[in-house]
């Protein structure tokens, strides 16, 4: 079983736990510590609310039973829709998208391969 870390996104009040493979969970952060950064150059009227990443760690108790953990290739995908849908005609969205999309495919191929190992 291969090991994994978590990262804690926090949206207002509302904390997000996203559970990654330990070797993406840093691109996991910094992906969104560069969204945030480029996010307010957007010029779209439907902007998505983008969490923050607040926290990394490699073990997670939840102890409150609304609380749940999100696999980080959903928690990726998720993200890819709201910025694909993103109606853009200044930012160079692109380029965002681009960064999403890498990910995207690494934790795809990642899970890709540890299903085959399972079996």
């Amino acid at each position: 079983m291969q090991t994994m870390r978590y990262v804690i996104l926090q949206l207002d009040h509302e904390l997000q736990f996203v559970e990654m493979p330990a070797d993406y969970a840093y691109q996991l952060s910094a992906l969104n510590l560069r969204l945030h950064k480029e996010i307010a150059k957007l010029t779209a009227e439907q902007i998505p609310a983008l969490p923050k990443a607040v926290a990394e760690c490699d073990r997670l108790d939840l102890l409150e039973e609304t609380s749940h953990i999100t696999s980080g290739l959903d928690y990726i995908n998720t993200l890819e829709a709201s910025f694909s849908s993103i109606k853009e005609t200044s930012y160079p969205l692109i380029s965002l998208l681009t960064e999403i999309r890498a990910l995207q495919a690494q934790l795809e191929q990642w899970y890709e391969e540890e299903a085959e190992q399972s079996v």
